[in-house]
């Protein structure tokens, strides 16, 4: 596969600078380059051009009416970066005595390993990915995971950076931040499939941990799950298929347990028609979390980007609606691959 970098260049041109020197100053660093030049019609509207050069060289030159000048600069991987690095260089040259240059890193586009994943509140990220370790479609979800020159392995589901092996922050957030004893407790854990909260509280010695697992994680996120998972029942843990149906089951049998953790999925993060059946499963996880929760348990979940307050009012709402009354609290932490803050709570029956 060929892989493509994008380049771009913005800066505004002050009063004092005449948009048409602008234009022919750039047009002879471009025809240096070999590069020819396409003139399309703005209707009025500034200034637009596209350049075709050897190796599919491809350029875009737009000057806008309000002063904003743009330069998109397309090159295969493996074309001659020096003198790639000599059209950026001429451009900024030709500005730097009077204008304030930005020059954005490039975008590496049809790359065999995807690099960039957005942020819960819709920036884009570009993450130090060098290979893909592991991938399956499961019954559930596409499951990748990525290995992070930084962060170690991630695990990607459904396109969402879930959790990578730097990220204790988030293990130690959604099991009570330390502050819990889970020595000799029932804990029911719904999702928590890399394994990171189970070598985490197996520590402590619970009576007993139900959880599910997914089976990439137990060979490749081995710092964030140690080989907990090589076993898929212990002392004081067993591993389970399926947590709805066995919710249910537990509801009707009376069954409560002192720590639920649900780390099945974050907060939607918007309110949308189309994240309706999302939320819909969220508030059954929930009603039936809080009905096997012991009277004195806790119940911890993830919610989402601290910058979305619409979508975490709303889940609060749903806390104050469910059949059996909650109290909670909020923690907001920083989960270092995320690359964001994010929002943990507590609940517990009033």
């Amino acid at each position: 596969d060929m892989a493509v970098r994008h380049y771009t260049l913005d800066f505004n041109l002050s009063t004092a600078v005449d948009p048409a020197s602008t234009v022919s100053g750039l047009l002879s660093i471009f025809h240096e380059q070999e590069l020819t030049e396409t003139i399309h019609d703005t209707d009025g509207h500034g200034y637009l051009a596209t350049f075709v050069g050897k190796n599919g060289r491809f350029v875009v030159l737009r000057v806008h009416s309000q002063g904003l000048v743009t330069v998109d600069l397309q090159f295969y991987e493996d074309d001659d970066i020096a003198q790639l690095d000599n059209v950026r260089a001429y451009t900024g040259l030709l500005f730097l005595p009077t204008l304030k240059l930005i020059r954005l890193p490039a975008l590496l586009r049809g790359a065999k390993v995807d690099r960039y994943w957005p942020t819960a509140d819709g920036r884009l990220i570009e993450y130090d990915i060098d290979k893909v370790v592991y991938e399956e479609d499961s019954e559930y979800q596409n499951i990748k995971i990525l290995h992070s020159q930084q962060y170690g392995n991630i695990l990607v589901l459904d396109g969402d950076v879930n959790l990578a092996e730097s990220d204790s922050a988030y293990t130690q957030a959604i099991t009570g931040s330390g502050k819990e004893n889970y020595a000799g407790k029932e804990v029911l854990i719904l999702g928590g499939g890399d394994g990171g909260i189970l070598a985490e509280l197996v520590k402590q010695k619970p009576k007993m941990i139900t959880m599910k697992v997914i089976d990439g994680c137990k060979k490749y996120m081995r710092k964030t799950c140690g080989d907990i998972l090589d076993n898929l029942k212990g002392d004081c843990y067993q591993v389970i298929q399926d947590c709805v149906p066995l919710l249910k089951k537990y509801v009707q049998e009376g069954r409560t347990f002192d720590y639920v953790i649900n780390d099945l999925t974050a907060i939607p993060i918007s309110t949308s028609p189309e994240e309706d059946s999302t939320w819909e499963f969220l508030r059954l996880i929930l009603d039936l979390s809080i009905k096997v929760l012991h009277p004195s348990g806790k119940y911890f979940t993830q919610g989402n980007s601290a910058n979305l307050t619409e979508a975490l009012n709303l889940f609060e709402e749903r806390l104050g609606r469910l059949s059996c009354p909650v109290d909670f609290r909020k923690e907001v932490v920083c989960v270092p691959s995320y690359l964001e803050q994010w929002v943990f709570y507590t609940a517990w029956k009033k």
